[in-house]
């Protein structure tokens, strides 16, 4: 359990699976995402939702129904499904693009997810985006392009930023204002920390690997 992954599908819009489930991990298909699943020939472990964008149901896959009206989100519910089965890990395809506020939806999860000591992904729409709380991470040197590094909450300090064309070195970023916006890869290993608050943290999904992080 400790070095598997728990997969979320949703039905937002993704053209392709950079990291693919192996064997130990467990697939979520959140709603509509289901028909994602199927057409990448993968098998879901569980399918979960309120089912308003799925029309027919399968048979031979695990179901737990959740009524429409309800508080959380398909994909927040099947985060809080995959930290009770014990997974600290979570790539979730399909949760950006397509209606915003889904998108402000899920990106609160990735930080609600770091609050409770685990570690979210949302991979799609060119970009993959993760939360870091009061922690780090370290990206390959595999990396290329555009980073962009945001406050999540009031303020978020002691933010350093190494290997980065610009650098920053126990700094305090607000939320009102994005001046970690468009760093870039340097060809070299990076490291992104804060000591107190959350990051969120966005750059491209080319190469996608999981980060080191601490």
């Amino acid at each position: 359990m400790k070095d598997s992954i728990c997969y979320i599908v949703g039905a937002g819009v993704f053209t392709g699976m950079p990291l693919l489930p192996q064997k130990n991990d467990y697939i979520i298909a959140a709603d509509g995402g289901y028909t994602y699943i199927q057409a990448y020939g993968l098998k879901a472990n569980l399918l979960m939702g309120d089912f308003d964008s799925l029309e027919t149901l399968p048979e031979d896959v695990e179901i737990l129904r959740h009524p429409v009206e309800k508080d959380d989100t398909d994909t927040m519910l099947a985060v809080q499904k995959g930290l009770e089965l014990g997974y600290k890990t979570f790539v979730i395809y399909g949760g950006l693009g397509g209606r915003l506020d889904h998108t402000l939806a899920n990106l609160q999860t990735l930080a609600w997810l770091s609050k409770q000591g685990a570690r979210g992904y949302l991979v799609g729409e060119g970009m993959a985006i993760t939360a870091i709380t009061n922690g780090g991470m370290k990206l390959g040197s595999q990396n290329q392009g555009v980073i962009s590094v945001f406050c999540n909450g009031e303020t978020a300090e002691g933010v350093t930023l190494k290997g980065l064309h610009y650098p920053l070195e126990n700094a305090t970023l607000t939320s009102d204002m994005p001046l970690g916006v468009s760093n870039e890869f340097t060809g070299c290993e990076s490291l992104i920390s804060v000591e107190k608050g959350t990051l969120l943290v966005l750059w491209p999904e080319n190469n996608f690997k999981l980060p080191e992080v601490f």
